[in-house]
């Protein structure tokens, strides 16, 4: 390296430079996405690493695979904080910088003069994106955890049986969530920067993204009044809509309207039902579930859940088998949709999951496996040692 850092790629981001400051998830999923879109991700981590590299199992090669799995297209470079040398060479990665993204607890960058006020000191441009639990302001105290924002924001209150005990997601999900809307923001800051916008503090936090990210939900609180429960895997407005007993095991029915639903009867051997008063429009079946979910199922315990899945989806009925993880990969595989890219990793290859994100000019680039820590610190501190470009 000389001048300029060298883990960019061709992308809409390529010359965008990220400090990355962040560990765990909702961070370092956002700073994957916009390293796949072409931005070059220098992983600031403390002598002992992202947290993640411990959480274990399970592992690849002695490796975590919760790490893996967000950290691809990122180079790592050890700094500690605490030393007047390597905070130096912190700040100059920040002057140098287009975007940092941090998720420290509020206020503890201060000490190390990395905080948004000293930021924007150094780089006025800066578009600088922090990542809270509960805010900056009076929950800035409160840990941010996945897991705490799910029961705080009520989430955990609909997820699980009516009769049954609230239960989490089978992913952090608000982390996730957190971590596209980080994206999203840098991203903007991006664009209004270009068209001569100063840099700017993108602040997100989980709770903000829990309730926002449950939107119908927290829309029939605050537009009807209602305080919606959990209702297993019912949905609480449209009807049918959940997973259906076949002859063999479940499929999930998801009938969106009431033309879906003649001709999931008429499939079924059943079309007098989509004429009975009872369950004609939406409302009804959805006032009249009790009744009509028993009906459904005799239909359906006649046929397996692979015939009813054929004949459905035929006729344009939406409906899917309940797949496990690699059962689910397998399938989008089956639909050509190349869910997974492999990286040279130690000699072989590690599987990862294609970025979602579809651009016909300027796709998402697979440029580089998860470091190992410090992978990449002879070469950043170089880099930083050395000339602006």
């Amino acid at each position: 390296m000389s001048g300029e850092p060298a883990g960019g790629g061709r992308g809409p981001l390529d010359g965008v430079v990220v400090a990355d400051f962040s560990r765990v998830l909702a961070g370092p999923y956002c700073t994957m996405l916009l390293g796949d879109l072409g931005a070059d991700i220098i992983k600031v981590e403390s002598p002992g690493g992202d947290d993640t590299r411990n959480w274990k199992p399970p592992v690849r090669d002695g490796i975590s695979t919760y790490y893996l799995g967000v950290n691809r297209n990122k180079r790592s470079v050890v700094l500690d904080l605490a030393s007047a040398e390597d905070r130096k060479l912190a700040h100059e990665l920040v002057r140098r910088a287009d975007v940092m993204v941090e998720n420290f607890k509020p206020g503890s960058l201060a000490k190390f003069d990395l905080d948004y006020d000293s930021a924007i000191a150094l780089n006025p441009g800066l578009v600088y994106a922090s990542i809270t639990g509960f805010g900056s302001g009076k929950g800035a105290s409160i840990p941010g955890y996945d897991l705490m924002a799910e029961a705080i924001s009520g989430f955990m209150s609909l997820t699980g049986d009516p009769d049954g005990e609230p239960y989490k997601a089978g992913v952090a999900v608000f982390d996730v969530i957190a971590g596209l809307h980080t994206a999203i923001g840098v991203v903007s800051a991006l664009v209004a920067r270009s068209k001569g916008a100063p840099g700017q503090h993108i602040e997100v936090n989980l709770l903000s993204t829990a309730l926002s990210g449950m939107a119908n939900q927290t829309s029939a609180y605050l537009a009807g009044g209602v305080v919606p429960f959990r209702a297993g895997n019912a949905h609480p407005s449209v009807y049918p809509y959940e997973p259906l007993a076949t002859s063999d095991g479940e499929i999930v029915v998801a009938v969106g309207n009431d033309g879906q639903f003649r001709r999931f009867c008429e499939v079924i051997g059943a079309p007098e039902l989509a004429d009975d008063p009872r369950f004609a429009h939406n409302q009804d079946r959805t006032r009249h579930s009790d009744v009509l979910r028993p009906l459904l199922v005799e239909r359906l315990k006649l046929r397996t859940k692979a015939e009813w899945f054929e004949d459905l989806l035929g006729e344009g009925v939406p409906c899917g088998p309940i797949n496990t993880i690699d059962q689910g990969v397998a399938f989008a595989e089956q639909l050509g949709l190349d869910p997974v890219v492999r990286l040279p990793f130690d000699g072989g290859e590690l599987g990862t999951m294609r970025n979602p994100i579809g651009l016909s000019g300027t796709s998402p680039t697979y440029r580089l496996a998860p470091p190992k820590l410090g992978e990449h610190s002879e070469e950043i501190r170089r880099w930083l040692h050395g000339p602006v470009s």
